[in-house]
């Protein structure tokens, strides 16, 4: 017999992605897909369970397909039809303590995947240069979907000391980008011009969504030999980009404000419903987030197909051309790094993903 998986929030492009994907796998025998939306996608040959994970009906349908794998994806940070971010919020918290608590009774139940996010380090100017798995965050998230994620973190580690014969993988990833994502983030990198925070350039990775699907393939099975799928992992393409390459490659113009007006867009921008540009990612924006990806590789066993710079270019020639040609608006800015050079070689510095660094060495990076 093969593996009885079931998947929440297939209602979403990934979800609808990953249950195609491992139906064609011959480990896997029946596929169950859960979420209180109906797909606008096909499901191929999966089981739809129409279930809201908020509720305790989620036991039974563990208990009625005898599902022995569960993979989560159900964490997000944007809303699926009505309801906003309290819907959102419900859906992750109290849909994971609901759904945890039904793979705790089950006793079919043997392994568990949780799709998580890089955020839960939050971003912070006195953040480290690079995160592993095991670095406490400077500042804890204090809203949104990035605190959300933390909370659901810990509902998980809960789980896995109650359950020690489940195998849990946490898998926390970068930004996801590709031809179809839908997130706050790729909503600010559609817009025409991007507001950014005067004086920083923080630094960003990407995973592409097809990395996404390839990776959490891998979780949902028995370990090849010499690596280990149950733990947390860092997830991200190799390298990264900074905030003004990312503009450079669109060919779309930065705005650069100080932070109060960067926050009144952001503001703005929510109200009119044009982009959820929150808090969290106001941060981000501002001090960048790097994490490693040394345990991805040599534990977990997985190698993306994508560096960071290859799925920001699949992800921009799916926007289109933007209102500048990235050449010129890229000799556009080094014109205009070569002019702010002058004012640091008299010693004034410039912030750089909250640190601060001269501008001489800020334009030596990466070519845009």
């Amino acid at each position: 017999m093969g593996k009885v998986v079931l998947v929440t929030g297939v209602a979403r492009q990934l979800g609808g992605r990953l249950v195609r994907r491992i139906q064609r796998d011959p480990e896997v025998d029946r596929v169950i897909g859960v979420d209180a939306e109906g797909p606008g996608h096909h499901l191929g040959g999966a089981e739809f369970v129409r279930a809201d994970i908020r509720r305790p009906a989620i036991a039974r349908v563990l208990a009625e397909h005898a599902v022995d794998t569960v993979v989560h994806l159900d964490v997000t940070g944007t809303p699926l039809g009505a309801g906003g971010r309290t819907a959102v919020k419900e859906t992750n918290v109290i849909g994971t303590m609901q759904l945890l608590g039904a793979c705790q009774k089950s006793p079919t139940v043997k392994r568990l995947v949780i799709k998580s996010s890089t955020s839960v380090y939050g971003s912070a100017p006195r953040d480290p240069a690079v995160f592993t798995e095991t670095t406490p965050p400077k500042s804890l998230p204090s809203g949104g979907f990035a605190k959300d994620a933390v909370e659901v973190e810990g509902y998980v580690r809960g789980f896995a000391r109650r359950r020690p014969d489940v195998a849990v993988c946490v898998l926390r990833f970068a930004n996801i980008l590709g031809p179809c994502a839908d997130s706050p983030l790729a909503d600010f990198f559609s817009l025409p011009v991007m507001p950014t925070v005067f004086g920083y350039d923080p630094r960003l990775q990407f995973v592409h969504e097809d990395d996404v699907i390839d990776v959490l393939r891998i979780a949902l099975h028995e370990p090849r030999r010499g690596t280990l799928n149950s733990g947390t992992f860092n997830i991200a393409g190799d390298g990264v980009l900074t905030l003004s390459q990312c503009s450079r490659r669109l060919g779309r113009p930065t705005l650069p404000l100080l932070l109060p007006a960067v926050t009144w867009v952001g503001s703005a921008l929510r109200t009119v419903g044009f982009t959820d540009f929150s808090p969290e990612q106001i941060r981000l924006l501002t001090h960048g987030r790097v994490v490693s990806t040394v345990q991805m590789r040599e534990t977990l066993g997985f190698r993306p197909k994508y560096t960071t710079a290859e799925t920001f270019a699949d992800f921009a020639r799916s926007r289109g051309p933007g209102l500048l040609p990235p050449e010129s608006l890229a000799e556009a800015v080094d014109r205009v790094a070569a002019a702010l050079s002058i004012g640091v070689h008299d010693g004034a510095p410039v912030e750089d993903g909250g640190r601060a660094v001269t501008q001489t060495t800020h334009s030596s990076g990466q070519p845009g």
